[in-house]
């Protein structure tokens, strides 16, 4: 431990400190700036940890029960959370979000179906009674002996037919025994016949899912569909909840908890809604939100940072639907568009497709938009607490430098999200050799154009949106706070505490 300096010595080296960055009022008088360079005693004003033991000392002389203080020149508010809000600002925001959140559990009651309606399968894509199977044999047999009944190969490998025909008639073949290990007919066994060139192969003991057809003749009632992947699933489900606690803490665990709620609203109240007949686009909205105002305090807490991210994500929302209304309905897209879609309608005729397209489109720009919303807000808190002294508009301008950078990493994950889901389509439209403009015309890629580019304006919109709000409330909630007596404006507790000291 160094020898201590004198007050003639801290008098002297004061002025030279370089100016505070953030734009505080500085002080030359010889005891209105204590040095921190190695000493133990705050002289003046210094960080919030050196001033434990400073009172009473008259800013004259050290203070003996000071710690920390060796290289630090910080201030209060840079260590522990941002300061609460003031009590007229939580009135505001609650006068906005109270009614906004009473409205979204009124229209989960008055929308809420009771579970999904009953139909009669049809045996049809994935409407099929489906049971659990295990692989018990595999026998490896020639594909004519197994292929007998087949239409014999024309020797015309041309078409794909033709190429189907020959190979059914040559190769090795996989004759498969299937014991059903769930149902009603638990332990009856049937044969499949796995093809040379099948992309799915069996092996023994492998998990399959069979579908059932009691209305075919018995030896043609089960047959194989999928392979089963529930252990994979459930491991990569654990490693990535572990991967998300590990980092996130506490607040990985809420993370993990706001996931499940959303899968349970998404489950038991949209699917079912709109199954039930309800309008897509009104269950879409009131799910949406129900998952955002769960998912968002719920991760973040219940504060006035976490209500400017949901105001943000609402106006946003309110903004991508408006717009995918219009375009949806402009460029004529159904929304029927492949096999699952029009089984969907021939089951379910009364469904609006187009509105089941719009609360895809809703849904999809949701988890994107609270990610945006939230990012933005703390942005501002943090240059907030960082600069005390900067007005909104300065808060704006540091925050949506901020925004831009996260405007362009979002949409192009946005886009390429969405080309690697249709990805096989467009190598389709590559095979076909079609023109650019051919490909987005069609309806199947204008679809992903459509939600690609309106999911992306709402989320460039949020930024702005989203950085303005935040900006204005942390002012107001500043200058609410400067006018109640006794109240923190956000400056250093030492430099008010030296000013009080000179002042004596």
């Amino acid at each position: 431990m160094g020898p201590r300096r004198s007050c003639d010595d801290r008098s002297v080296t004061s002025p030279r400190q370089t100016p505070e960055p953030h734009g505080h009022d500085q002080d030359h008088s010889p005891h209105g700036h204590g040095s921190a360079h190695g000493s133990h005693g705050a002289h003046g004003h210094g960080s919030a940890h050196e001033s434990h033991g400073s009172h009473g000392s008259q800013g004259h002389g050290p203070a003996h029960g000071s710690h920390g203080s060796h290289g630090s020149h910080g201030h209060s508010h840079s260590h522990g959370p941002a300061t609460p809000a003031s009590r007229h600002l939580r009135r505001v925001i609650a006068a906005i979000l109270i009614p906004f959140a009473t409205a979204v559990a009124v229209g989960l009651v008055v929308l809420w179906p009771g579970g999904t309606p009953p139909h009669e399968r049809t045996g049809v894509g994935f409407d099929r009674q489906t049971e659990q199977g295990k692989v018990v044999a595999v026998q490896h047999v020639d594909c004519a002996s197994v292929n007998a009944g087949q239409v014999p190969p024309t020797g015309d490998t041309s078409t794909p037919a033709g190429r189907e025909a020959v190979n059914a008639q040559q190769g090795e073949c996989a004759k498969a025994t299937i014991e059903v290990t769930s149902g009603p007919e638990k332990g009856r066994t049937f044969t499949e016949i796995v093809q040379p060139d099948a992309p799915r192969q069996l092996h023994e003991d492998q998990g399959v899912v069979v579908a059932y057809a009691p209305d075919a003749p018995r030896d043609l009632q089960y047959s194989v569909t999928d392979v089963n992947r529930k252990l994979p699933l459930a491991v990569l489900a654990a490693i990535f909840a572990v991967a998300v606690v590990a980092v996130g803490r506490m607040k990985g665990v809420m993370a993990l908890v706001a996931l499940v709620v959303s899968f349970l609203i998404l489950t038991f109240f949209i699917l079912p809604a709109i199954l039930q007949g309800s309008n897509p686009l009104v269950v879409a909205v009131v799910g949406s939100s129900a998952i955002m105002l769960i998912a968002l305090y719920m991760c973040h807490g219940l504060s006035a940072r976490t209500s400017v991210a949901v105001l943000g994500t609402l106006i946003s929302l309110l903004l991508t639907g408006l717009l995918g209304s219009v375009f949806i309905g402009w460029a004529s897209l159904s929304g029927n568009t492949d096999d699952n879609t029009g089984l969907i309608h021939g089951l379910y005729p009364e469904i609006d497709m187009s509105g089941l397209l719009l609360a895809g489109v809703i849904i999809g720009s949701l988890g994107v938009l609270d990610d945006v919303t939230v990012t933005q807000t703390s942005a501002v808190w943090e240059l907030n607490q960082a600069d005390p002294g900067m007005g909104p508009r300065a808060l704006y301008r540091a925050g949506i430098r901020i925004g831009r950078d996260h405007i362009a990493s979002v949409v192009n994950t946005l886009m390429l999200a969405y080309a690697g889901a249709a990805l096989p389509l467009l190598l389709l439209f590559s095979i076909a050799q079609s023109s650019m403009g051919t490909v987005a015309n069609s309806e199947l890629v204008a679809e992903e154009i459509v939600r690609t580019l309106v999911g992306s304006i709402g989320l460039v919109a949020a930024v702005p949106l989203t950085t303005v709000l935040a900006a204005l409330v942390v002012s107001a909630d500043r200058k609410g706070a400067e006018g109640r007596p006794g109240a923190d404006t956000g400056k250093p507790a030492a430099v008010r505490g030296g000013r009080r000291r000179r002042a004596k």
